[in-house]
């Protein structure tokens, strides 16, 4: 047994609006640079859809992932090693930026300089790749603003299912899927990198790209069945989700979860046996993943457990957050989160919690209530087509682990309602699920009314390990020319390296920042780093570098076992 700690992120799919919030906040924290207008590290899709890029999960076509060999071990869908160093200097299996779609924004200068007329001016977008007139014809979100018409048919996970779902598709149902890296414990793109420049971290298991070594080959992209790893053609790098790993490193959540409208997302800390990784990911029938993943993870509550972990130099406070996490709940105590599409052999660690919502709708729309647990159970197992397509998402088409799920979140439903409405509750809907009241009671209080310090459990990164880590994220390089850690005293950007936290900012800093007409603010201290909202990404101005071309940097500090600070 080889215990090691993996953060991870339950998404309840129930709650989300698809209001696109986690995908803008992690835009401007994230890709707001020259290089990366196309990349969302953060995307909402509407589903049933395309998804972004286009048609990303036919694997036919894009040979991202792992599949089976003949006798039975793991090899790269995109082909082995001397495939993939023949075609090093051209990777075919490549979106092109149609897949993605033309990075655009608006003539706003027509706007505000259009003398006065009969017609009101219109600002016409205009291509950032060009800056010429174009027609829009694709983005990130654009199944959303669909709604579902002819692009219908592309979608690759509906041409799996049956004739009659596309026969009536659009009378069943509509749900988003926000998606994110999966952060994978078999990450099929750092396999694919001929740089190694992608490496997964071993305390914590975020995967990043070190920015030093990538090479710009894109074999990354081509590996990543998720297609969640993008490239910037301005540095010539590939760049991909990071956990918001300078915040989770202090104990804060991503910004995307902590943004969250419907506070859908969950964050916290598993434990998983190493040595088991490869032996559940070559299982042989993809419907038996599901199960030989959750195999993988242990009992935090378990003493061995307990004693390797410590042995592996896991920190006691980590094993405890372990045990109050969420997402370790969600997996393998209540079992209603699945992985994304664990027929891909990555070993996703990030889960959602499929919809009940189409199916109430379906039941409401007959006039019964939708509430009543006889009909929430009659509709599951007789509506095939919703079924059927979360099945092929989450569970490589098994429906029977689908159909478990959904009807625990409709136990619960029917359960809590007699509760919440003054009446006893009906012990037999949890026992008709195999749960009892307790636990159906503990599962409808961390998916239904579960505070902040419930829904995100993140043990902080320890002082003995915080030298360990700056070297990484140095190594990770975050702050080249134009990338996402640029500016600030440290290596994450504005907070680090001083004796503030990271992601700490007062209002007045905050306010002198922004309002500045400058790349740096006026003043001393943290409001002399660079203005990133003003910053276009090109060259390097004033006080980028701090002690090199601006004010002197500030002293480095370390932490007394007194908790002050000492030069």
């Amino acid at each position: 047994m080889r215990v090691m700690a993996q953060m991870s992120m339950v998404m309840n799919l129930d709650k989300c609006i698809g209001c696109h919030t986690c995908s803008v906040t992690c835009k401007q924290a994230w890709t707001n640079r020259t290089g990366t207008e196309y990349v969302w590290f953060n995307n909402v899709e509407t589903r049933p859809g395309q998804g972004y890029p286009r048609t990303y999960e036919d694997q036919e076509k894009w040979e991202g992932g792992w599949t089976l060999t003949k006798r039975g071990r793991l090899r790269l869908k995109a082909g082995g090693r001397i495939k993939n160093l023949a075609t090093i200097f051209s990777s075919p299996k490549l979106p092109s930026i149609e897949d993605y779609y033309e990075p655009w924004t608006y003539d706003y200068e027509t706007l505000t300089n259009a003398p006065l007329q009969e017609h009101s001016p219109v600002a016409r977008p205009m291509s950032l790749i060009t800056g010429k007139d174009m027609n829009i014809t694709w983005s990130a979100n654009w199944d959303d603003d669909l709604g579902g018409s002819e692009l219908l048919a592309a979608d690759p996970i509906l041409a799996k299912v049956s004739d009659k779902v596309k026969l009536a598709y659009e009378q069943t149902f509509m749900f988003y899927l926000p998606r994110i890296c999966e952060h994978c414990l078999n990450p099929s793109c750092a396999a694919s990198c001929p740089s190694g420049a992608i490496y997964k971290r071993a305390e914590d298991g975020i995967v990043l790209v070190d920015q030093d070594k990538c090479r710009g080959w894109r074999k990354c992209v081509t590996g990543c069945p998720y297609k969640k790893i993008y490239f910037n053609h301005k540095t010539g790098k590939a760049e991909k989700c990071t956990f918001c790993f300078p915040r989770i490193e202090v104990g804060l959540p991503t910004v995307c979860a902590e943004t969250c409208v419907g506070r859908l997302r969950y964050i916290g800390l598993v434990l998983y046996d190493a040595d088991k990784v490869l032996e559940a990911a070559t299982v042989t029938d993809p419907k038996d993943l599901l199960e030989s993943q959750r195999g993988v993870f242990l009992d935090p509550f378990d003493p061995t457990v307990m004693r390797e972990a410590e042995r592996a130099g896991i920190p006691r406070d980590w094993v405890d957050a372990a045990q109050r996490s969420p997402i370790w709940a969600l997996i393998s105590t209540f079992k209603v989160a699945l992985p994304l599409h664990p027929e891909y052999r990555t070993m996703p660690m990030v889960w959602y919690i499929p919809p009940l919502s189409p199916v109430v709708d379906v039941v409401q729309e007959t006039g019964e209530d939708a509430e009543e647990a006889g009909n929430l159970f009659a509709a599951i197992d007789t509506l095939r087509i919703p079924v059927e397509y979360l099945a092929e998402l989450f569970t490589a088409g098994d429906t029977e682990p689908v159909t478990g799920v959904l009807k625990k979140l409709a136990a619960m439903r029917s359960y809590m309602r007699d509760i919440n409405m003054g009446r006893p509750g009906d012990p037999s809907i949890p026992a008709a699920v195999g749960m009892t009241t307790g636990e159906m009671d503990a599962m409808f209080r961390l998916l239904a009314i579960a505070k902040y310090d419930e829904r995100y459990v993140i043990p902080p990164a320890h002082a003995e390990q915080a030298h360990n880590l700056e070297e990484l994220a140095t190594e990770c390089s975050l702050d080249y020319d134009g990338g996402p850690g640029m500016g600030g005293s440290g290596p994450f950007g504005e907070g680090s390296g001083a004796g503030t936290p990271l992601a700490v900012e007062n209002f007045r800093v905050l306010k002198d920042r922004q309002t500045s007409d400058t790349t740096a603010g006026a003043g001393t201290g943290p409001a002399t780093r660079v203005n990133m909202l003003n910053w276009d990404g090109r060259g390097t101005p004033p006080g980028l570098f701090p002690g090199r071309d601006g004010p002197p940097a500030e002293p480095r500090t370390e932490s007394a076992p007194d908790g002050q600070d000492t030069p």
